[in-house]
């Protein structure tokens, strides 16, 4: 009875006030999903389903909320023009937004762990996706468009974020780039959100004004940069909510610090929600399920060096081994 109180306290706060995304984690153990160990990007089909990318290879799996194996998968390495001769070349997917019928997906444009470049992990491209009953239909909008990086090192407005710097740097030295958060904004921008370089502690995006152009050929437009005080952290995800954007944000680097959730509202600076710890989790990507899924997101956690039988989870050579977690916020 008390959790009912409290559940119809938050909602009438909501509605009194309308300024604050009451988020509470739901009390249960994380759901398990089998196939893949490093979840970094999700998008949500439909009160039940989600798709997500692996930062470890170029395949979109669609997996029931409920958990367990792959419901359907599609490779993007020959679109992506990430092929290779003996294997495919791994575009580090991160992010992913959506707008309207489309999917944008975004990858780190970082080099490697080594600090070796890779050309092929300057992507931004996009999907379209049809559902008939269970069968699902993933299909490539448009061409991968490869110019972000230098389109970003060329604008005048980002020239003190020292982005070609940072470029020839590895993701998780302290300074390198990497881009990890991806939202769609009410006017159908999308907001490119890095994990790292920070500037004076705070955390950079940048809005990107013609999307679906870029997916067919057109140089991309950006506009001004905005920063977020995200108390010393970087972008890990970013989802919009109605006017409102729920952040992930974690490390830039390789420190254990936990991930927290913070309330952006587009304008102002973010607000810490202190409640919300998203304890054990590695959390990247997000899912925001409305309507059928009555309210909820579902934070997905890339746990590729978590341990499975005494190993890393992505160095494991059996697919049905691997597996990554996932947790519910509603609000």
């Amino acid at each position: 009875m008390k959790t009912l109180s409290r559940r119809l306290l938050q909602l009438g706060l909501f509605g009194a006030i309308g300024s604050s995304i009451l988020l509470a984690e739901r009390a249960t153990e994380p759901t398990v999903f089998i196939g893949m160990c490093d979840a970094s990007a999700a998008a949500a089909l439909d009160g039940e389903r989600f798709v997500v990318a692996d930062d470890e290879d170029n395949v979109l799996r669609v997996y029931s909320r409920k958990g367990g194996e792959a419901l359907f998968e599609f490779d993007l390495s020959e679109f992506l023009g990430n092929a290779g001769k003996k294997k495919p070349k791994e575009a580090d997917l991160e992010a992913a937004a959506q707008i309207g019928m489309h999917t944008f997906w975004i990858t780190s444009h970082g080099r490697n762990a080594r600090g070796k470049d890779k050309p092929e992990r300057q992507r931004l491209f996009a999907t379209s996706v049809r559902t008939k009953g269970d069968h699902v239909q993933i299909s490539p909008v448009g061409m991968p468009y490869s110019s972000l990086l230098d389109a970003l090192e060329s604008d005048p407005r980002l020239a003190g974020y020292n982005l070609e710097e940072a470029a020839g740097l590895a993701p998780k030295a302290p300074g390198g780039l990497n881009i990890e958060g991806l939202a769609a904004t009410p006017e159908g921008h999308l907001l490119i959100g890095f994990r790292s370089p920070l500037r004076e502690g705070k955390a950079l995006l940048v809005p990107l004004l013609n999307p679906l152009e870029v997916v067919q050929g057109a140089p991309a437009k950006l506009g001004a940069p905005t920063e977020l005080d995200l108390q010393g952290l970087g972008i890990r995800s970013i989802e919009r909510c109605g006017k409102r954007y729920i952040v992930i944000a974690g490390s830039t680097g390789e420190s254990q610090e936990p991930s927290r959730v913070f309330e952006w509202d587009g304008r102002s600076q973010p607000r810490l929600i202190k409640d919300v710890t998203l304890s054990g989790l590695n959390p990247e990507g997000v899912a925001f399920h409305a309507n059928g899924g009555d309210g909820e997101y579902f934070v997905l956690s890339d746990d590729g060096t978590r341990a499975v039988e005494g190993q890393d989870c992505k160095d494991l050579k059996d697919p049905t081994l691997k597996r990554f977690r996932g947790r519910v916020l509603t609000f």
